[in-house]
């Protein structure tokens, strides 16, 4: 009958998955702690980010009553030139440059051959090198804002500095729920984005936010962005206090310390260093580091992980945890001049001005260290990859670019046979700059754990 050969077609459907399970066994692990899969521990991106209301008002007020003369192209010429800046070339190198350019041009004369004067010689060599380096040679300068060019960087990277440091300071907010901070230092803060940023994902917690920077200019926009562009009203944002110098006691240090697109603005490596020292030890918790999502940028990151790895890693006491990192190993986009930089993208909505109201997304680099006493541990059976690029979804598969504990990069088809089904809907879920899990397999961790 219809009803017997349907019941003997599910017994054979039963059977089926039960030889296909014991032919591919799934392992399951508990790392999406009671959340679905589309927003499984791992997933830190954010929507299409807008400025505080009170932020954007002030901003388009301030921008509007300075009154600067064609305002879209300085946009446009500060947005390129801060894009392709490059750290000023070391005096190292420089010399080393010098004297491989001249030791050249000498194996040139001498090959030619005849009579040499050799002090002609050396003042026409000496001429060729120093031309040859002014046209070779990056020219960094410092960047000297005064209230005019002030006004440009905030038309043109007010939003876009925002949103890179919001996604960043999500994922904190994400992955460690139970940090609240009430102290803050801003290293570098120019307008304060920083502040908006920390008060949208803590708001009152915070009691105590420090700005530092060493432009006054600057200074003076971020107060008028706080106070809606009226002297006479009080402050959105509570507690914020504006310095020109870092505070100068050891002793001091903030639950969260941050600084954006600042240490690109330092001169040299060493100085760079010393900052990344200093900030380090001025923080009890976090710090966040965030720079353009250049390969300059990235490289400036990579410094100061591995200055501050390199000092701290003897410490018996006292670990540096790498936060948003897969791994304390080499990163591996260093390895290959061809790669593109560890970078990730955030989609916002620029200020309301002429020719710029179109989404936009900001690409960014960014490094998150916590101050931690021991060594943490994650769920058994589970590691987490950084997803590095696009997500591309296809049917029944997704294909995953991601940096692996294990220090590689690593292209992963997904699929629900091989990887299990909660694997894959997690991969379905996840895009750029998330964190997927990896579920090894329990007789690999068995077979690891005997070694």
């Amino acid at each position: 009958t219809l009803i017997q050969r349907s019941v003997k077609q599910h017994h054979l459907n039963l059977l089926f998955q039960a030889k296909s399970a014991a032919t591919h066994p799934q392992p399951q692990a508990d790392f999406l702690k009671g959340e679905p899969h589309r927003k499984h521990p791992g997933v830190t991106n954010l929507k299409t980010l807008r400025l505080p209301e009170e932020l954007h008002v002030a901003a388009q007020s301030i921008i509007h009553r300075a009154q600067v003369n064609q305002l879209p192209e300085h946009i446009r010429k500060l947005t390129n030139f801060l894009w392709s800046r490059k750290r000023a070339v070391e005096d190292l190198t420089l010399r080393q440059k010098a004297v491989s350019l001249e030791k050249e041009l000498w194996e040139k004369a001498m090959q030619k051959g005849g009579d040499i004067d050799e002090q002609a010689m050396e003042d026409r060599i000496r001429r060729k090198v120093l031309s040859e380096l002014r046209r070779t040679t990056y020219h960094w300068a410092p960047m000297k804002y005064d209230e005019e060019l002030g006004v440009v960087y905030m038309a043109a990277r007010l939003a876009g500095g925002y949103a890179a440091v919001r996604r960043a300071l999500n994922e904190i907010k994400k992955r460690d729920p139970s940090f609240a901070p009430h102290t803050l230092l801003d290293f570098g803060s120019g307008l304060g984005t920083v502040v908006w940023a920390s008060h949208a994902c803590w708001g009152d917690s915070l009691k105590e936010m420090v700005c530092v920077d060493s432009s006054g200019p600057m200074n003076i926009l971020a107060e008028r962005l706080l106070k809606g562009d009226d002297e006479r009203a009080e402050p959105c944002i509570k507690q914020v206090y504006f310095r020109q110098f870092l505070p100068v006691s050891p002793k001091v240090q903030f639950d969260l310390v941050t600084a954006a697109f600042t240490l690109s603005e330092l001169p040299n490596v060493k100085d760079r260093e010393e900052a990344a020292f200093t900030l380090w030890r001025k923080t009890s918790s976090y710090l966040v580091l965030v720079e353009n999502g250049t390969k300059e940028g990235h490289q400036i990151l990579m410094e100061a992980r591995d200055t501050l790895l390199k000092f701290y890693c003897t410490s018996l006491y006292l670990f540096i945890h790498l936060f948003q990192c897969s791994h304390e190993l080499v990163c591996p986009k260093l390895a290959h001049e061809l790669v593109t930089p560890c970078n990730f993208q955030q989609q916002y909505q620029p200020l309301s001005l002429p020719r710029h109201n179109d989404r936009q997304i900001e690409k960014f680099s960014y490094l998150i260290l916590r101050r931690t006493e021991a060594v943490e541990e994650g769920t058994k059976g589970v590691e987490w990859a950084r997803l590095i690029a696009p997500v591309l979804r296809r049917t029944r598969h997704v294909h995953c670019r991601m940096c692996c504990p294990d220090g590689q990069l690593q292209h992963m088809v997904v699929t629900a046979r091989k990887h299990s089904r909660d694997m894959y809907r997690c991969a379905r879920s996840s895009d750029w700059g998330d964190q997927m899990p990896i579920i090894r397999d329990v007789e690999e961790d068995v077979n690891s754990d005997s070694e």
